[in-house]
């Protein structure tokens, strides 16, 4: 049998609503509410997280392939830095997680700047070579 959360989420998400609206906790589809909070939670995370890989992976490229540093890659640094400052600021909870989920990033960060730049991963250090600080800093770029 299929609930209207199946046949119509957005149908589901405004009748969700209206029962919280009007207080009537009991008829809540609890179980697929926490499912959807759970999983913006979620999503949040993961953007973050994918500002992050940009970021470390245009700061390996800026260092390792020197020659081709142009406009694009500054720019693109200094985009994914004000957007992840704005992610953090938005959800300000994700501050505490962010030197965990920077030594797992790093990780999927060296793979893609391995396959943008035809460079081996194991040109890249194994561990990401600069601190949080130095990586959000405006004025930074590794040589």
């Amino acid at each position: 049998m299929t609930t209207l959360y199946d046949d119509d989420f957005y149908g589901w998400s405004q009748e969700q609503a209206n029962l919280l609206r009007t207080k009537r906790f009991n008829e809540l589809d609890t179980g697929n509410l926490l499912e959807e909070i759970e999983a913006m939670g979620r999503s949040e995370r993961r953007e973050l997280e994918s500002r992050l890989e940009k970021l470390l992976s245009h700061l390996l490229k800026w260092q390792y392939q020197p020659s081709r540093r142009g406009k694009s890659w500054l720019l693109t640094i200094k985009e994914q830095r004000r957007k992840f400052v704005d992610c953090l600021n938005e959800n300000p909870s994700l501050r505490n997680k962010k030197e965990e989920r920077l030594i797992i990033v790093y990780q999927y960060a060296r793979l893609s700047a391995e396959k943008e730049t035809n460079l081996s991963e194991s040109v890249f250090p194994d561990q990401c070579p600069w601190t949080f600080d130095q990586i959000m800093d405006n004025g930074f770029f590794p040589e």
